[in-house]
């Protein structure tokens, strides 16, 4: 009987060939690490550079091993040290699912807009912005969409200090 750490995830084969593929079409920098991320049924997870973000969108859409034409969810998150903005893709055809995420500096955090891959990022990207100021440039109408418009701060920042310190 074979050992059963030797068998592979079931998933192992596509984080490969998805990786494999990103760096064929984009080249090596554009992929950070690539691994199955348990905490989303090992679902297949790809650390991209934040400059080739909408690139890699518009291949996990468009490709015809992936067409993931669906996006689930987009999300922002503060890591105190850094940002992160996730994204939960499926391929509607076969029902597999991906998630690309990409690391931001925390100071000036930015990303390229995915909204004209996924038109229902355009939500999603307003909130993350209004929410926690990450920039995503080239989207087609930035603004905050939670928020007054002369709400200073952003207040699901870490380091956010709140008006009233009651609160």
């Amino acid at each position: 009987m074979s050992d059963p750490s030797e068998t592979p995830a079931p998933n192992q084969p596509r984080l490969e060939a998805a990786a494999a593929l990103v760096k064929a079409e984009l080249g090596e920098d554009a992929l950070e690490e690539a691994y199955l991320n348990a905490l989303s049924g090992d679902a297949p997870t790809l650390v991209l550079a934040a400059d080739r973000v909408d690139e890699a969108a518009a291949l996990f859409r468009s490709h015809e091993t992936l067409r993931c034409t669906y996006l689930r969810n987009l999300s922002g998150i503060d890591c105190e040290t850094h940002m992160e903005v996730i994204y939960h893709l499926m391929a509607l055809e076969s029902g597999e699912d991906y998630v690309l995420k990409t690391k931001l500096d925390r100071e000036a955090p930015s990303v390229p807009s995915v909204t004209a891959v996924w038109p229902a990022a355009n939500w999603n990207e307003r909130e993350a912005y209004d929410l926690l100021g990450i920039v995503f440039t080239g989207h087609p109408d930035l603004r905050r969409i939670m928020m007054p418009d002369d709400w200073e701060g952003h207040p699901l920042r870490k380091d956010y200090a709140p008006l009233d310190s009651e609160v």
